[in-house]
């Protein structure tokens, strides 16, 4: 897997987050000691320290080792970390691929040194040089956990897992004889724009997608009138995962893509709650640690990516949240709660089936331009918005 050039990343119109310039931070070529704090933004359930659930804690050992206290500020779209780190005052986010170049476009990350992550070399290798982290060789980021967008769907409803997505872009009765209208869900981001698309390379390949990032202006224009359509359809849209669960318990939705976390707390719970990979494949995430490019706490930083790697919170996260571990020894070697059983029911298996969130840009491979993401932005706000 090949990380992408200076040059396609400098084609991220619209995506440099601010006019002024950020002078980066050296990067660090040797750790000092620990600065005694550690603030990060990460996503919902993606910092543990057993205040939600008591078994699933992988906080407190590292600031008793490390002398960092640790601080969280939840995000629930890639769009909010993106603003929070323009903000500053972080050290690190736990970003996914369709931030994670924005960020690096926009200088508001540094470069790190694998040299002082003792754990790199334990790294899953498709992850090592991804193409949402590695520019020209040089990494940005410590790979965190990695899954796919599942299909979430009410078991009594749906007495068979669906085969397809139609069953939320398209208008139709369900299982249970009762339109899907008002029933369903989409996500609450530009991004969703790539699911749109993902559903018509199954359905219309006439449009010749290649990637559900990269569409020309007539795919582009294909996936908007298809998101339109899902509009009269939906219910809410969500980014708030509490709120989903709410959705799902009390508000008769019964069918929207979805993250496993939401799944799991909902099972957990005794719901009568699933969810599947449909025939047309999913897209996907994958989490990159990326550190401030002015950072306040560094050294505290350092120690935190190392333990991403080498502690249990690998393991217990990909129990806690149904994701897959970025160090594939985690599945078997019982340093925490997960197995190799969990880890194939977590899609293990099936990176190769997944497409993973991508900053979309102007340049693009499969074709001689795409529309690039600013304009995802302000379409998807006026799709939602109705027009």
């Amino acid at each position: 897997m090949s990380g992408v050039t200076k040059t396609s990343l400098s084609i991220l119109i619209g995506t440099v987050l601010a006019s002024t310039s950020l002078v980066q931070a050296d990067m660090l070529q040797e750790l000092g000691k620990g600065e005694g704090k550690l603030n990060i933004v990460a996503w919902p359930g993606y910092i543990e320290r057993g205040e939600t659930d008591k078994k699933f804690d992988w906080v407190t050992k590292f600031e008793e080792n490390s002398g960092c206290k640790v601080s969280v500020k939840t995000a629930n779209t890639s769009d909010e970390m993106v603003a929070l780190m323009n903000e500053g005052g972080f050290d690190l986010v736990t970003a996914s691929g369709d931030a994670s170049l924005r960020l690096i476009a926009g200088e508001r990350v540094q470069p790190i040194n694998p040299k002082l992550i003792p754990s790199w070399s334990t790294l899953d290798k498709r992850l090592q040089d991804a193409p949402w982290h590695t520019v020209d060789g040089v990494h940005y980021g410590t790979p965190y956990m990695w899954g796919p967008n599942v299909l979430m769907y009410n078991t009594e409803v749906f007495k068979e897992a669906p085969k397809s997505w139609n069953v939320v872009f398209e208008p139709m009765d369900l299982p249970d004889g009762k339109p899907n209208k008002g029933r369903v869900q989409a996500y609450d981001g530009p991004i969703h724009i790539a699911d749109a698309a993902n559903y018509l390379m199954a359905h219309k390949p006439e449009l010749g997608i290649k990637s559900p990032y990269e569409l020309n202006e007539d795919q582009y224009k294909a996936a908007l009138d298809l998101l339109r359509q899902q509009r009269s359809l939906i219910a809410r849209y969500w980014h708030d995962a509490m709120i989903q669960i709410d959705d799902f318990k009390n508000e008769g939705v019964v069918a929207s893509g979805s993250w496993p976390f939401q799944v799991n707390l909902l099972q957990s719970e005794q719901k009568p709650i699933a969810s599947t990979i449909p025939e047309e494949g999913v897209t996907g995430w994958a989490d990159t640690t990326m550190l401030h490019a002015k950072a306040e706490n560094p050294n505290c930083a350092y120690l935190w990516m190392e333990h991403s790697l080498s502690s249990n919170l690998q393991s217990d996260l990909g129990v806690w949240f149904g994701a897959n571990p970025s160090v594939p020894a985690a599945c078997t070697d019982k340093r925490g709660m997960l197995d190799e059983a969990t880890c194939k029911k977590n899609g293990m298996d099936d990176f190769e089936k997944i497409k993973f969130w991508v900053t979309p840009a102007a340049k693009c491979a499969s074709q001689t331009a795409c529309v690039p993401y600013y304009r995802w932005v302000s379409d998807y706000i006026a799709v939602i918005g109705g027009r």
